[in-house]
């Protein structure tokens, strides 16, 4: 939390935040939410409000609200100069799949399989089943 603090007050100073970095770790807590709490109230009324599609849910474009748009941002790669911030540092666990989106969560290698096989996902009819849905439809044998 030191590299928060732009001045520290055991230096005599205000020990004032550093707002900007301060405001980016609260952002990536919410995005952190949305990967393991998809239960929960706040959850479901980012859904009645924006949208789901391809198992993520919607940016809302300008009709969301100021911080929604700062968390999709930082949720899809921005945030920083060198963006990628908060996908760079997380990984993955597939587990019994159930939680994992087979097309658009990046489980295998770190890319979705929407990115590297763009036409079968173009092709796919279902474009939001998890990979354990895959898996009993058969993909997995």
């Amino acid at each position: 939390i030191g590299k928060l603090f732009a001045y520290k007050k055991e230096y005599g100073d205000l020990g004032v935040w550093k707002l900007r970095e301060f405001n980016l770790a609260l952002l990536g807590k919410w995005c952190w939410r949305m990967l393991v709490d998809r239960e929960g109230l706040w959850f479901r009324v980012l859904v009645a409000q924006y949208g789901v599609e391809r198992g993520s849910l919607c940016a809302g474009g300008t009709r969301g609200s100021s911080w929604w748009r700062e968390v999709a941002h930082i949720r899809d790669g921005g945030g920083e100069a060198d963006g990628g911030w908060f996908g760079g540092h997380i990984s993955r666990q597939v587990g019994d799949g159930s939680d994992t989106f087979f097309w658009t969560d990046p489980w295998v290698d770190g890319t979705p399989l929407s990115e590297r096989f763009g036409r079968l996902f173009d092709l796919a009819v279902n474009k939001s089943h998890t990979v354990a849905d895959m898996f009993q439809l058969g993909w997995g044998t």
